[in-house]
């Protein structure tokens, strides 16, 4: 049985599908150039994110067949949908696709796909998944192609900031040496982005334009800094920052770079999200324990929004829906368990998106169709994709180091 999401209604509530209802799909490579491990690999790649999609129950054996063979092969006759694609190396570092989408033997879809180094291929992979769920018809997954940016743990107090595709199968490092954390992208074109600099005397927020190299530094503060949110505009930014001793939420305007003091809790107030045009929501120790609430900054009303948990933290925020961090264990002598939740400001229920191991960062995607998030299990450190319409999980580990926190 495959349980998926009600998005309709309410993303918390269950409904249950029946897992024959979901079309099957093979990939048929017809590829005659480049050799066989970069085939492989691709052939791979297709494959994990034809996965992903959740649309499809996916066959994974790697079958060559002629790309103008009239018939699917025998293997796959009884596939729902057949994938045939070849690699065509025209030049020595490029790399073109085509492609066409069977259905009983007779091309319903086609399209062809040209990148000029031949070792950006899984873009193109998320670029074909992409393209095959429009022509489905299934709600957008453009999170696909996003990049992402993370800090990675290399040594104590030393870490590096990469620049990856969402399977971590592309990786390029912008930053090294120092410790820089808490990187965030700047704005919806991904070519710059917010991190912390601990490297200073004081915490310093900075700002680096991936095109030049360019690094801007933007405010400093004792004790703490963080960029946790970017406004939809990329013009207003909330920051955590200690500039009073304890940490609280600071809104601060990119374009003036002044800034206004958001919460005054005695105590500890950090990792701020826009929630809509005049509220914030936050973590916070008013409880005598993390837990999240909102504020309306027109009329300066606290809510909480989480009962459930005890030790609530890392929250992030879409419409009308929160996903956050919960402890649910208390290992005096070995690691905690730490779940992601998903709740909805408009009803009581409570979703527990994972189960297992440290689940911390989690962040939407921009339609709120997926949900990305740090996975620490067993020394390895992953990052995950929970796709909520279909209560999917997907890992993708990473090869060394140990993941700070990230942006999608």
């Amino acid at each position: 049985m495959l349980v998926s999401f009600l998005f309709a209604g309410d993303a918390t509530i269950e409904v249950i599908k029946k897992a024959e209802t979901i079309p099957s799909i093979a990939v048929e490579d017809s590829s005659t150039d480049y050799g066989e491990s970069f085939r492989l690999k691709f052939f791979k790649s297709l494959v994990a994110d034809l996965n992903v999609l959740s649309i499809f129950n996916v066959d994974r054996h790697h079958r060559m067949v002629d790309y103008n063979d009239d018939e699917v092969l025998f293997e796959n006759k009884e596939m729902d949908y057949v994938l045939r694609y070849r690699l065509i190396d025209e030049d020595s570092d490029g790399l073109s696709i085509e492609l066409k989408l069977l259905h009983k033997n007779e091309s319903v879809y086609s399209k062809s796909y040209h990148v000029s180094k031949q070792d950006i291929y899984m873009f193109v992979s998320h670029a074909i998944a992409y393209d095959i769920n429009e022509f489905m018809g299934e709600p957008s997954v453009a999170w696909m192609k996003r990049k992402v940016v993370f800090s990675r743990i290399v040594a104590p107090m030393k870490s590096e900031v990469v620049i990856s595709d969402y399977t971590l199968t592309y990786q390029h490092t912008v930053l090294k040496g120092g410790f820089n954390i808490f990187p965030k992208w700047a704005n919806k074109a991904h070519n710059a982005f917010y991190y912390t600099d601990l490297s200073e005397t004081k915490p310093t927020l900075k700002l680096i334009n991936i095109t030049n190299g360019q690094i801007k530094s933007i405010i400093s503060s004792d004790g703490m800094l963080v960029c946790s949110d970017v406004s939809k505009d990329g013009k207003k930014l909330l920051l955590t920052m200690a500039r009073n001793g304890q940490p609280d939420i600071y809104r601060y305007d990119v374009n003036s770079a002044k800034y206004k003091r958001l919460t005054t809790y005695s105590g500890i107030d950090v990792n701020g999200q826009f929630f809509g045009r005049d509220k914030i929501v936050f973590i916070s120790s008013r409880l005598g324990y993390p837990n999240i609430f909102s504020k309306n900054l027109k009329t300066n009303e606290v809510e909480q929004l989480v009962y459930y948990g005890r030790s609530n933290s890392a929250c992030s925020v879409h419409g009308n829906y929160v996903v956050y961090k919960a402890r649910e264990s208390s290992n005096a002598f070995s690691e905690n368990t730490f779940n992601l939740h998903l709740i909805s400001t408009n009803t009581d229920f409570i979703r527990r998106l994972t189960a297992t191991g440290v689940n911390e960062f989690p962040r939407f995607s921009r339609d709120g169709d997926a949900i990305i998030f740090i996975k620490n299990y067993k020394k390895q450190s992953a990052i995950g994709i929970i796709r909520l319409n279909y209560n999917k999980n997907y890992l993708f580990p990473l090869k060394y180091g140990r993941v700070q926190s990230m942006d999608w």
